[in-house]
């Protein structure tokens, strides 16, 4: 079945005149049929009343042969298949095909069971009822008409062969026409209609098409394209008038409303689109501006957290130079170093730059960590960044006595990422975990390193009290914190969360109270899609 309309409609028609045509041309083949066939039995009729009188003196005489000699010569005629004659026993007395003498008719057969029928015998038949038309058994088709011979006053009482008068039908004249000539006429017939039919449907199914076309495939094949446009946001693009139908001017002067309707809608949003996006990047940066300050103010209470215990950590070397310097400057002279000495005096001086140089390395490692550095991500060795945290971070697990385990993989592959943010992220996790190892008597925090589908995972474990079931879901909420006050302001595991997040990893938590807390830090081994 077509999709178009305009097909469908070309289609339905033409079938609807198709049937009709057909209906009509068996209608009038049958009409036709049965008039020619009327008109033959009515010819039939008249032929067999002529033989029956044509016969009569000679019947009436008892001249058989000469009866018989007239049935033969009107048997000759064209048309005239055979004609016979039976008795009222169903004898057949004469018939023209030599065949059919000395033969009999069966009561019961189509022909004789219309006045032989079960009760009282009929004597007089319908001209339709004395008339059947069949095929022969070399494929003819044939009409037969039934006459009956009927027992007349001026036979009854005729002297010669008088038949009692209570005996009404004496025989039956049988007439058989063959209807080859109707025939030929009706496949003419059959011929001249289908041939009118078709030249019926043709000339419909052109004007059909003709019509469709104008007034209906063009004009929706405008309104699709007029569509089409409207779908491609070419707006400046009108139909028109389309002269059809007043329908589907209609409906195109109402698409041009809708589209025109919409070319000021859509510039009204392009409008709004572009003052919504300077806004939004306006608000991006600023937002971008906020994450920064609040990643550098992370960094600064995590660096808090630690300025105690790097204090404490840089005052021991600075007191032992202090008390260093004091007995070198003791042990040299006004002529110098005393010889016996010098050896004193180099191992108190190497003492001295060693302790310096721890220093140095102190400071040097909280300034790496407290830079503000421009966001930059690139292939980091996760490893070097928890060994790098953990210097930072060492001092105060001394201070705290926390023992810090450590199990890094060492063919781990790089991590694609900004290593400051990662490194910050590693010391409010390994910060967290010494905090929370504080009712304790042996503190214990384990940090390690592994790579699994794909990913890198950095791990670190305390021997804590455990975090409650129902703050889980809480932990990475901002501001949220379970410290005493002056203790923190809950913003360490959200910034961490968001870090992660925004590398396109997962922070994630497994706590049970009592027994410690796991936090896993999964990241991408590829750069993540943005």
């Amino acid at each position: 079945m077509p999709r178009r309309l305009a097909r469908k409609l070309m289609l339905s028609i033409t079938a609807i005149v198709v049937i009709v045509a057909a209906v009509s041309g068996v209608v009038n083949v049958k009409t036709e049929e049965s008039q020619l066939l009327n008109a033959m039995i009515l010819g039939a009729d008249q032929l067999s009343t002529g033989i029956t009188s044509a016969i009569w003196h000679a019947m009436l005489d008892d001249h058989r042969e000469a009866a018989y000699e007239v049935m033969r010569t009107i048997a000759r005629k064209q048309g005239i298949d055979r004609i016979r004659m039976f008795n009222r026993a169903g004898q057949v007395m004469f018939s023209t095909n030599p065949q059919d003498r000395l033969s009999a008719a069966n009561p019961t057969d189509a022909p004789c069971a219309m006045c032989h029928a079960p009760g009282a015998p009929r004597f007089k038949l319908d001209l339709p009822s004395r008339a059947r038309t069949f095929r022969a058994a070399d494929g003819r088709r044939l009409l037969t008409m039934m006459t009956a011979i009927y027992n007349e006053p001026s036979c009854s009482q005729a002297e010669c062969h008088a038949h009692p008068a209570s005996i009404k039908v004496l025989g039956v004249l049988d007439l058989s026409l063959t209807l080859d000539s109707l025939d030929r006429q009706m496949h003419r017939a059959q011929l001249r209609v289908l041939l009118v039919t078709g030249l019926e449907v043709t000339f419909i199914g052109v004007f059909i098409i003709f019509f469709t076309r104008r007034f209906l495939s063009r004009p929706i094949e405008k309104l699709i394209e007029g569509t089409k446009a409207v779908s491609q946001m070419d707006l400046d693009k009108p139909i028109g008038s389309i002269d059809a139908s007043e329908e589907l001017n209609e409906l195109a002067r109402s698409f041009d409303i809708m589209r025109e309707r919409l070319r000021t809608a859509m510039s009204e949003i392009n409008q709004f689109t572009q003052k919504l996006e300077s806004k939004v990047e306006e608000r991006t940066q600023q937002l971008k501006a906020a994450h920064q300050k609040l990643l550098q103010s992370d960094r600064l209470a995590s660096l808090g957290q630690l300025s105690a215990s790097v204090a404490h950590e840089i005052n021991n070397p600075l007191s032992g130079v202090l008390n260093l310097s004091m007995l070198m400057q003791r042990m040299l002279k006004e002529d110098g170093i005393p010889p016996n000495r010098l050896e004193e005096f180099r191992k108190y001086l190497g003492q001295v730059t060693n302790e310096t140089a721890r220093v140095g390395r102190i400071v040097s490692d909280l300034l790496a960590f407290s830079r503000r550095s421009k966001p930059q991500r690139a292939a980091a060795d996760l490893n070097k960044v928890v060994s790098m945290t953990l210097s930072v971070a060492q001092h105060k697990m001394k201070l705290s006595d926390v023992a810090v385990e450590t199990d890094l993989r060492e063919d781990l592959p790089p991590v694609h990422c900004d290593a400051s943010q990662i490194q910050q992220v590693a010391l409010n996790l390994l910060l967290n975990a010494a905090e929370a190892t504080q009712s304790k008597s042996e503190r214990r925090v384990k940090v390690s390193t592994s790579a699994r589908d794909g990913r890198a995972l950095l791990t670190v474990s305390d021997n804590g009290e455990g975090i409650p079931q129902e703050n889980l879901a809480k932990i990475f909420d901002p501001f949220f914190t379970t410290k005493p006050e002056g203790k923190g302001v809950g913003l360490g595991l959200a910034v961490s969360y968001g870090i992660v997040e925004a590398h396109g990893g997962d922070l994630e938590v497994e706590s049970r109270v009592g027994e410690g807390t796991t936090f896993t830090v999964s990241l991408p081994l590829e750069p993540a899609a943005r």
